[in-house]
């Protein structure tokens, strides 16, 4: 197709505005939530390490196809599958590839949204020193007070789902560009301002050796695999967002540069995390594998010890926050612009449907950790069978296919121009890591999960 065709969305107005908002989509609760808690579970420093490596062989090489097989559809990603595949006089079940995506893009987010309630009643319960002089069990009481209560939860994640859809109805400039300007520097501030007073604590080279003192002693194969899985779900890769991210992204930006930058920030983001929260646990004798409760049980508690503990407790919850939000427009954008394109809604009409839809099933969600708690699917509650058919199942097959559709079908010649790698040498490497290395990669990734 030509390349000077443009989305019918609108078009990122810089290369910058394009990595703030893919950053934003990549940054997220993976990176403040769950990468301290498993870098915790799984020995620290060579744990850092193997995931270091895992996003430079499986993450950038595949998020470059990502965004390049975006960039050259203009579309959404089932249209642009079904027309990239047609051009190419490839099967018309490429489109699924697409369809996979934007589906699991739209069932993360309608669990995310809840968890993303949680973070920002927290926001509150912080700043009303809640926690200040709580003991474990009182941390733990609040946490089980806010989760059992239904009506509580649902006004919060319709909170959260309402600013979502209000970004997202705006379009490409107005909107996803406009917040993400502003989203993603306060969201570095903030982390800046917890890493400042983590540093106060005596207890920050504590923090920095467990994070970068490799104990390979500690690092067991699931451990390995774990960091793998990390690596690949941290940078938003198979689920839609920066496929369509890159579907706005103008002909003459450098992918490689691009999605290089991206990386490093969403890597820094976790770094940084990690440098925060692990000298406040530690100062006050904590557990640093703590598991999923560290955020929303652990650092509480800390936090409700420590002199100024309310004001950053309160800041760290309003990062969590934003770091959600950041996140969950790009995952719901890809089904607005389908409806957009095929369905010919305006996009007003097609945020309103996209964002009710995800708020009903996120319902289901809200139930499973109260009114439905006891109601199993396969032995899973509705949100950890949501969470394993997302994180376990769609998002490593759809990294495959999109790895193999870059390596294997679409034509040599048209994924080097669309790169526009300067380098031979770096065009081969890319093209070798995409075909060979990171499916193989992804493909243990994935049997891994299934056992």
């Amino acid at each position: 197709m030509s390349d000077s065709r443009g989305s019918i969305h609108g078009e990122w107005s810089s290369r910058w505005a394009f990595i703030l908002a893919a950053t934003g989509s990549a940054v997220g609760l993976g990176n403040i939530w769950k990468f301290p808690y498993i870098t915790g579970e799984n020995g620290g420093g060579a744990f850092v390490l193997v995931y270091l490596i895992c996003i430079a062989v499986i993450g950038i090489p595949i998020m470059m196809a990502e965004i390049m097989i975006g960039r050259r559809g203009r579309r959404s990603p089932i249209n642009t599958m079904r027309v990239l595949a047609k051009q190419g006089r490839h099967s018309p079940h490429w489109k699924y590839l697409g369809w996979t995506g934007v589906v699991a893009g739209f069932l993360i987010i309608s669990y995310y949204s809840v968890i993303a309630g949680w973070a920002m009643a927290y926001v509150f319960r912080s700043a009303g020193a809640a926690f200040e002089g709580a003991t474990a069990d009182g941390v733990a009481s609040i946490f089980s007070e806010l989760v059992s209560d239904p009506e509580r939860l649902i006004a919060w994640h319709s909170i959260f789902m309402v600013l979502t859809m209000i970004v997202v109805s705006r379009g490409v400039a107005s909107g996803l560009e406009k917040a993400v300007r502003y989203l993603m520097p306060s969201l570095f501030v903030l982390l800046l301002l917890l890493l400042g007073y983590s540093m106060s604590t005596g207890a920050f080279m504590q923090g920095v050796s467990f994070m970068f003192n490799p104990n390979f002693s500690a690092l067991s194969g699931e451990a390995i695999l774990i960091a793998m899985g990390h690596a690949f779900f941290t940078l938003s890769l198979g689920m839609g967002a920066i496929m369509v991210y890159g579907s706005y992204l103008n002909k003459d930006t450098s992918i490689a540069k691009t999605s290089i930058t991206i990386a490093l920030a969403d890597t820094s983001v976790a770094l940084v995390a990690g440098l925060a929260i692990f000298p406040i646990v530690f100062a006050n004798d904590l557990e640093a594998a703590a598991g999923p409760g560290l955020i929303f049980q652990t650092l509480p508690l800390a936090f409700g010890h420590m002199p100024g503990g309310t004001l950053f407790g309160t800041l760290f919850f309003i990062l969590l926050v934003f770091a959600a939000w950041s996140s969950a427009i790009s995952l719901i954008e890809p089904a607005v612009t389908w409806l957009v394109e095929t369905l010919h809604m305006d996009r007003v009409r097609a945020s309103v449907y996209s964002g009710l839809a995800a708020w009903l099933l996120g319902i289901g969600t809200v139930f499973s950790f109260n009114l439905w708690s006891d109601v199993t699917f396969f032995g899973k509650t509705f949100f950890d069978l949501l969470d394993y058919l997302t994180a376990n199942i769609m998002l490593p097959l759809g990294g495959l296919a999109i790895a193999l559709f870059a390596g294997w079908i679409m034509v040599r010649g048209t994924v080097k121009e669309e790169l526009k790698l300067q380098h031979p040498r770096m065009f081969q490497l890319w093209y070798l890591l995409v075909r060979y290395v990171t499916p193989v990669a992804v493909i243990i990734v994935f049997i891994s999960l299934q056992g």
